[in-house]
């Protein structure tokens, strides 16, 4: 019985081995095959490409004397749709190319495999259109594939977003990432949507935000303003501040000096009782005392507000 048994797991095992190379072997044929196929088609596009259906017109000749005939012919422009040109002999001549008609299927097929210049330029990739991702190097259908992520609320808050993105190669976001200009937001320009998209801010801290700011008389004087938000920690503020800007444009100096008691009180470093004090301070001291250090000194303000009012930029006394 164990005889009988070795020997059939010995048959077995070489019609395996058998099976196995039969296989492979297949396997390599197709490989061949497939090579080939490629290489045919290849071949057959070269050949398309290489070989003119109807030939250009080639004029070379003096470069003075190519822009006056041009220019007598009512062309003003060497570059228009019907001609190609280049400067040869050290810019002293000029090779005009006039390019024939080609068959609408050989032009196809020169477009879809004709070298494509890739440019490189600064670029928002929250902004730029479908037509100038094409010009940074990407395919038609990638940047479309970019257009669509767009158009269905994605955003890219910080480079390395964009790097993200599965068409975007390693290789290219190398050649692409100092280029890449994503404009901060402004804390002070910024609308509820602008602060909807930024990251751990909802609807609810984009309206606080918006509500904090007027608030302050209109604008934020720094960024930091944002812990004073109610439940505005401070990790939700590091999720954020590489990507929010104050700039000095929009801020809107605090009339601390000039306005009435009922406005005063609406700041939230000065509050109902600070707004009486100053307004009495205002009144029995010179204008060249009228500090947020003074106002501290006199006990008007809470225990730091100070510190936080001093920040803000303040009108000066008019």
């Amino acid at each position: 019985m164990e005889e009988r048994g070795g020997k059939n797991g010995n048959k077995q095992r070489k019609e395996l081995k058998s099976s196995f190379a039969t296989g492979v072997i297949a396997l390599v044929f197709l490989l061949i095959g497939y090579q080939a196929a490629l290489f045919m088609h290849r071949t057959a596009v070269l050949k398309i490409l290489g070989n003119r259906d109807r030939p250009d017109t080639v004029y070379v000749m003096n470069a003075a004397f190519a822009e006056k005939i041009l220019s007598d012919a009512g062309i003003s422009d060497l570059a228009v749709d019907t001609f190609k040109y280049k400067k040869v002999h050290g810019g002293k001549s000029v090779a005009i190319v006039k390019e024939a008609p080609h068959e609408p299927q050989v032009q196809a097929v020169r477009e879809k495999y004709a070298e494509r210049k890739v440019e490189t330029f600064r670029f928002d990739p929250n902004e730029i259109p479908v037509e100038g991702l094409v010009r940074l190097g990407f395919s038609q259908k990638q940047a479309e594939s970019i257009d669509n992520y767009r158009r269905k609320g994605g955003r890219f808050r910080r480079k390395g977003d964009f790097a993200k993105s599965f068409v975007v190669s390693d290789s290219v976001y190398r050649r692409l990432e100092p280029y890449i200009d994503i404009p901060l937001v402004d804390l002070n320009k910024a609308d509820s949507a602008g602060f909807d998209n930024l990251p751990g801010i909802g609807g609810y801290y984009a309206a606080a935000m918006l509500k904090y700011r007027e608030s302050l008389g209109g604008s934020f004087s720094y960024k930091e303003q944002l812990l004073d938000i109610r439940g505005f920690d401070m990790e939700r503020y590091e999720g954020l501040s590489d990507l929010i800007t104050v700039a000095d444009d929009g801020i809107m100096p605090y009339p601390l000096w000039s306005l009435p008691e009922d406005s005063l009180k609406q700041h939230p470093y000065i509050g109902a009782y600070a707004a009486h004090g100053v307004v009495l301070f205002r009144e029995n001291n010179p204008q060249d005392k009228w500090t947020v250090d003074a106002l501290d000194a006199a006990g008007i303000l809470k225990p730091g507000m100070a510190a936080k009012l001093s920040r803000c930029r303040i009108a000066a006394p008019e």
